[in-house]
């Protein structure tokens, strides 16, 4: 048996795209139409990632979400910039990476399919924590890193699990579902881009 202070979890949690909000969601559902007509595919349902993390010190939400103010509150380690590098300078046009100690995941009640457990090791567990404030911080919805698919939120994830050591590519989605983003985070963390960005740090 091992002990328990031994073990760690990760968490994966699939959130509909724009949970919560309405026009998060038509949004998403116009770009999804748009991607499938142009595709030549049946359309898809979007999903936003995110992870909670139980270790030694504690259970951590880790996800990208909007800036919002106040951000040492929420875990908040470095702030990228959405749509355009100097549209960043305002905190309407910037997004939050979140390592957020005892933190919750929005809308979380509105998952499928989840969680879907992807690692009981501490090493493993401790190893993604330390990463969060060393993701990159390309601009969102954009492929700034020239992988062929714009980065987001669930690109920090699979970035994040797969610089810890995770087969990303393993990790199941919902049925008739898609994660834009995913394999760009991927790509990324194989290519050892190098880190830059808008803000990396505490954020207020």
């Amino acid at each position: 048996m091992i002990p328990a202070s031994a073990c760690a979890s990760i968490e994966l949690y699939w959130l509909p795209l724009g949970a919560g909000g309405h026009s998060v969601r038509a949004n998403g559902a116009l770009f999804e139409a748009v991607a499938a007509g142009l595709g030549r595919r049946d359309r898809c349902d979007l999903y936003h990632a995110a992870l909670q993390v139980d270790g030694a010190e504690g259970r951590f939400v880790v996800e990208q979400a909007p800036a919002r103010a106040n951000g040492r509150a929420r875990g908040v380690v470095a702030v990228g910039p959405v749509g355009a590098r100097a549209a960043g300078r305002f905190r309407l046009f910037r997004y939050e990476i979140r390592r957020w100690r005892g933190g919750t995941i929005a809308d979380v009640a509105e998952a499928v399919e989840s969680p879907v457990p992807l690692s009981r090791e501490r090493s493993t567990g401790e190893r993604l924590l330390a990463l969060v404030p060393s993701v990159p911080l390309p601009v969102w919805g954009r492929d700034e890193l020239g992988l062929g698919e714009m980065w987001n939120s669930n690109s920090v994830i699979s970035w994040l699990l797969a610089r810890s050591g995770i087969d990303v590519e393993a990790i199941p989605l919902p049925r008739g579902g898609r994660a834009p983003g995913w394999r760009a985070g991927a790509l990324a963390a194989r290519a050892d881009i190098p880190v830059y960005g808008f803000s990396h740090g505490a954020c207020g």
